[in-house]
């Protein structure tokens, strides 16, 4: 009797210990897509600014993180965007803001991103920073209103921040984007890329057509040369503030295009 007791008392513990490792965690979501939304901010601002592209993905069923880089120098940057690489689920989308594109360029060879999205943003080849960029742009493109560097950081001038950064977004907000300014480090700007992402992963450009930070002809000739699938809207360089519904809908179409292509 006793040895037929100790028998089915293991034979409980076994089934239950089956049923468990079969159960779904008790946190998952079932309505939740697969991987990881990685947004990259820009110069000049923080990640809060995605909130309004956040909040879409999030309703979607998109996973998001959101990288506080530091904007000290690319080396600084690309370290904190992979360590959000790293701790991501499942594969990564890689989307940059303007100088975030910079980021996402470099740190965009990890194996986990599948796909890399540029908002208005810098996709420098091997070699390439965006002092190099900006030294190449025709004569006559607008100086942008950087004010001389403080300790090597950098700022827009708040009088004229709205007009170059934020034209279309709420007075209020382009206010307080001018008064919240992250200072810029003038070694970002240096920082030269050394293996373009782009030369290996799919990717996605929107282009901002009323940006007077990255001219819009700039940006088409880098989304060409990435091979990217572009989009155009009628936006200033904050375009992921002002209209984050076009953005977000970039974002989920990589993501749906990249995770069709794994699959198959």
């Amino acid at each position: 009797m006793r040895l037929l007791s100790i028998t089915r008392l293991l034979l409980v513990a076994v089934v239950s210990a089956g049923a468990s490792a079969a159960a779904p965690p008790a946190d998952a979501d079932p309505g939740r897509k697969p991987g990881t939304i990685v947004l990259v901010h820009g110069a000049f601002v923080d990640g809060s600014g995605w909130a309004g592209v956040h909040r879409i993905l999030d309703r979607d069923g998109y996973k998001v993180v959101i990288v506080q880089n530091p904007t000290t120098s690319l080396a600084d940057d690309v370290a904190a965007t992979r360590r959000a690489i790293a701790a991501a689920e499942g594969s990564v989308v890689l989307v940059g803001h303007s100088y975030g594109g910079v980021v996402i360029t470099e740190a965009g060879s990890d194996l986990k991103v599948s796909a890399l999205v540029y908002v208005a943003a810098f996709a420098p080849d091997r070699g390439e920073s965006v002092s190099t960029i900006v030294a190449a742009a025709p004569p006559g493109t607008p100086t942008l209103p950087i004010l001389p560097p403080v300790d090597g950081l950098l700022l827009l001038d708040r009088a004229k921040f709205a007009a170059a950064f934020a034209a279309d977004v709420a007075p209020e907000v382009a206010r307080f984007m001018a008064d919240s300014q992250q200072p810029w480090g003038a070694q970002a700007l240096e920082g030269k890329v050394t293996a373009p992402a782009w030369r290996a992963k799919p990717s996605w450009y929107l282009i901002a057509k009323d940006d007077h930070m990255i001219p819009p002809p700039a940006q088409r000739i880098m989304a060409g040369r990435a091979g990217a699938t572009v989009r155009e809207v009628a936006a200033s360089h904050a375009v992921y503030v002002s209209q984050p519904g076009a953005v977000a809908a970039l974002i989920e179409e990589a993501a749906a295009k990249s995770t069709e292509g794994a699959t198959r």
